[in-house]
């Protein structure tokens, strides 16, 4: 079944990790247009040429990329993600927003530096391509469509050395909340993804430490760390029709760790 036929889905932080997977899966379920953001470096331009590659071997050249490099924290970025969508496919009826950084850091000794950019990436980034897209999906004809926040456990929980990150997860969270109410009456429906422990880039250095990667798997209902295909299906999911009442939700995808307290 394609779940998403026909739909054109943009993607925040799209060339690796959760938000690679959230396209592949996307391109996969029938979408036949893709907004992909990357960061534009030399390193994340060869992913998303990979990731290029992936999605027209899969579809056969049934689905369009666009990709559009910045940084996230840029507002003007935002404004070339909708301006680029609108030019190549008109309309845009998904936004993934998962572009997110994680330097783990010790609290106490943290720069302001390191709190200023992760809040910047996770958060401002946010608030900026949520704003920017929910204005296109309102003028669009047919109005309306799927805007799916990248939050964590961590808006839930804490962490010793994610002091700067768990408040810009929570900020997502609730931001999804909000935005569920202000932009129902253009029929945006706004939900977040909460992923327990998924193996990406961003924590592979912490989960380099058996002892502490062993705990994490010991902690998991599941008995295994998530992998980032794990949340694209749920992405599709609520980006898809099957979720058309569904609208200020919080979707866990953790394994059951969350619920493991003993």
């Amino acid at each position: 079944m394609a779940l998403l036929a026909n739909k054109i889905v943009c993607i925040t932080g799209s060339s690796r990790g959760i938000g690679r997977a959230c396209a592949v899966e996307s391109a996969r379920h029938g979408a036949t247009g893709l907004i992909l953001h990357y960061f534009g470096d030399q390193e994340t331009e060869a992913e998303l040429q990979s990731l290029k590659a992936e999605i027209y071997a899969t579809t056969h050249d049934n689905c369009r990329v666009v990709g559009v490099p910045g940084d996230i924290a840029d507002s003007g970025t935002s404004q070339q993600i909708v301006k680029a969508g609108v030019e190549a496919f008109g309309r845009i009826d998904v936004l993934v927003s998962n572009a997110r950084i994680c330097p783990f850091a010790e609290f106490l000794t943290m720069p302001h530096a390191t709190w200023e950019r992760t809040r910047q990436v996770n958060l401002d980034g946010s608030f900026y391509v949520v704003q920017a897209v929910a204005n296109q999906m309102k003028s669009q004809v047919p109005q309306g469509g799927s805007i799916i926040g990248l939050a964590s456990i961590s808006a839930l929980v804490g962490g010793e050395f994610q002091c700067h990150y768990t408040p810009t997860k929570a900020g997502i969270l609730s931001m999804m909340q909000s935005c569920a109410v202000a932009l129902g009456k253009y029929n945006i429906r706004c939900n977040a993804i909460l992923p327990g422990t998924i193996v990406t880039d961003i924590n592979k250095e912490d989960l380099a430490n058996e002892k502490k990667r062993g705990d994490m798997i010991r902690r998991t209902a599941l008995g295994r760390l998530g992998a980032p295909e794990d949340v694209a299906g749920p992405m599709v999911f609520l980006a898809s029709d099957l979720a058309k009442y569904v609208t200020g939700a919080q979707l866990l995808v953790d394994g059951g760790l969350f619920v493991n307290l003993q």
